[in-house]
């Protein structure tokens, strides 16, 4: 895995590239010189570590609205000594928020869950099809969807709402396994995506999505299972 690494603190740095023995890491000391190399030099991470307090042009949630826009799929994480940013972090659809010193088996489980990803997104397609027009949207790309009626709303981890016609019984057999899970008569949801299982209630990007009791003991087992996979 190709990872970008940027935080203005040399030592914070050179600890997150040691933690991540065996991939290759680019480690940038300020965010204008990471976003050179992806401007000039045409450079794509799979993942972004992005310390939030950085002190020079710009700090590290400006920097991920920088390269949103250069790179509308980047998968990236914040690094950060406070959670004063959370919200911020995650309507840029963040995928995780690291509170200093980030900890080995954290890291190894982001890192699990973006190799997973990416293997989705090279792999199954949702097919979607609305007012006569049809498309695709790669399995690892999609957060959750919802249904009203005959309609269905598929939501992206670029933030895009896709509509298409349909239920989710019609794709609940096809996206099943242990991935994507019914977790309500109106949801389905990438369990990868998923940051925490409170009361009824799973945690996507920060929006609280409902798990009926028909279906809890199923999600909160798959839940537990994802959090102590081990790293192949």
């Amino acid at each position: 895995m190709h990872i970008a690494v940027c935080d203005d603190c040399m030592e914070d740095a050179m600890f997150l590239k040691k933690l991540l023995k065996g991939h290759e890491v680019s480690v940038y000391f300020s965010a204008d010189s990471l976003l050179a190399d992806i401007k000039n030099k045409r450079i794509q991470y799979d993942l972004y570590l992005l310390d939030i307090f950085m002190e020079e042009s710009m700090n590290g949630i400006e920097l991920a609205e920088k390269l949103r826009k250069l790179q509308e799929e980047a998968v990236i994480s914040f690094i950060s000594t406070s959670d004063d940013f959370y919200r911020e972090a995650f309507d840029l659809y963040a995928v995780q928020y690291f509170i200093k010193p980030v900890q080995k088996e954290s890291l190894n489980k982001l890192l699990q869950k973006v190799q997973k990803i990416a293997a989705l997104d090279s792999e199954k397609k949702l097919i979607y099809s609305w007012w006569g027009k049809s498309g695709a949207i790669p399995y690892g790309k999609i957060r959750y969807i919802s249904s009203r009626g005959h309609t269905l709303f598929i939501y992206c981890t670029d933030g895009n709402i896709q509509e298409s016609t349909g239920k989710l019984n019609d794709i609940e057999h096809q996206m099943y396994g242990d991935i994507f899970m019914r977790c309500h008569q109106s949801f389905i949801v990438n369990m990868y995506l998923v940051e925490g299982l409170s009361g009824n209630d799973l945690i996507i990007d920060g929006e609280r999505i409902p798990v009926s009791r028909r279906y809890y003991a199923e999600i909160k087992k798959r839940y537990q299972e994802i959090l102590f996979e081990e790293v192949d």
